[in-house]
């Protein structure tokens, strides 16, 4: 018991270190791309650190895999430098049983990563999109998906429209049950006019049995209202604003991933995007375990046994080649061409069960 507490803390030191080393590098990466991103915009200093720091954390915790497996390589390094692997295996300790704390310890590390990390680096990355769009653009375009349809926001010249849908189609465009709203500038709403069915085109907002209704002082609104069977409605809106209006599925806390699906699904849009990422967040405890086996592979062995900084660069390429397999099975499982299960699941448990063999056969040998 004391030396497997022993090895994971000395495993939680490297990946602490690890860590830090690489927040640190990201950040001054990413406080120069800002300063060159906001160059037009005149930002002062402390705004763009602060964009750096909000955006710092969402790169970190997208690389921790690969955080992991520079953790396990260093730890299984130094204890063969200090011949602590070879004092540990003449005690009568196999490989498989000293594997069992670095193995416990990942799997800590991931469930402290999708419980607490995850929301923090959801609530920065929401933050930083924020700040950026303010800096960049100004007052845009917003929407939100609730419980009661989607609510999407349009601004202009004459001010902004408060667009509220029952339901939609998948890409956004054509809205049904929805009612637009329209605020002066300066003063409060000045018109709504309510479609069965609005569809986006080039400029502006296409409805089909529509009703109108001025809100203009002294008068009465259902007296002067008036029905349309097409009626335009001016917007700068494209499709692709309206995607990305969602924002990334990494900006959403777990805890509150599933209500968001079910509202999205409810309001006529894909959640498949984010229902793969909710799986792969779940399935991430899996990959840090499979991350410090294929470490354990490669470098669990005595220092003298030669070829050493072969099997690092070994275990950095198996390790960089699991993560780019898991981005790509992601973008598989976001297009529909493979099940959401097999899209976040079957990386980790395939490279876990690889570098499983890998152990076994050099415990074996």
């Amino acid at each position: 018991m004391i030396l497997s507490l022993y090895i994971a803390r000395r495993f939680f030191t490297m990946f602490l270190m690890v860590f830090a080393g690489f927040f640190a590098v990201l950040y001054l990466i990413d406080m120069v791309e800002e300063i060159r991103r906001f160059a037009d915009q005149g930002l002062s200093l402390a705004a763009t650190a602060e964009l750096a720091l909000l955006n710092t954390p969402q790169s970190a915790y997208r690389i921790l895999p690969m955080t992991v497996i520079l953790a396990a390589i260093a730890l299984f390094l130094a204890l063969a430098r200090s011949s602590e692997l070879v004092v540990i295996r003449a005690a009568g300790r196999s490989a498989l049983s000293m594997l069992m704390a670095p193995l416990a310890a990942a799997l800590v590390i991931g469930a402290i990563a999708i419980t607490i990390l995850n929301p923090i680096v959801a609530g920065t990355a929401k933050r930083y999109e924020e700040l950026s769009s303010r800096y960049k653009l100004g007052d845009g375009n917003v929407l939100s998906v609730s419980r009661e349809g989607l609510w999407l926001r349009q601004g202009g010249p004459d001010g902004q429209t408060v667009i509220r849908a029952a339901r939609a189609n998948s890409d956004g465009t054509t809205l049904y049950g929805v009612s637009f709203t329209t605020f002066a500038p300066e003063s409060g709403p000045v018109s709504r006019v309510d479609a069965a069915e609005a569809t986006l085109g080039e400029g502006a907002w296409i409805l089909r049995d529509a009703k109108r209704w001025p809100f203009v002082l002294g008068a009465n609104p259902e007296r002067d209202a008036t029905r349309f069977d097409v009626f335009r409605l001016a917007s700068d809106l494209t499709a692709d604003q309206i995607r990305e209006s969602f924002g990334a599925p990494s900006t959403i806390p777990i805890w509150e991933l599933p209500a968001f699906i079910d509202s999205l699904e409810r309001a006529g849009f894909s959640a498949r995007k984010h229902n793969v990422w909710l799986q792969m967040e779940l399935a991430l405890p899996l990959l840090l375990v499979a991350m410090v086996l294929v470490g354990a592979g490669f470098t669990m062995r005595h220092a003298r046994s030669g070829r050493t900084g072969m099997m690092v660069l070994l275990a950095i390429v198996s390790g960089f080649a699991i993560f780019l397999l898991r981005n790509f099975a992601q973008v598989l499982g976001e297009n529909g061409q493979i099940p959401v299960a097999l899209a976040a699941w079957s990386p980790p448990l395939a490279a876990a069960l690889l570098s499983l063999s890998l152990v076994l056969h050099l415990e074996d040998g």
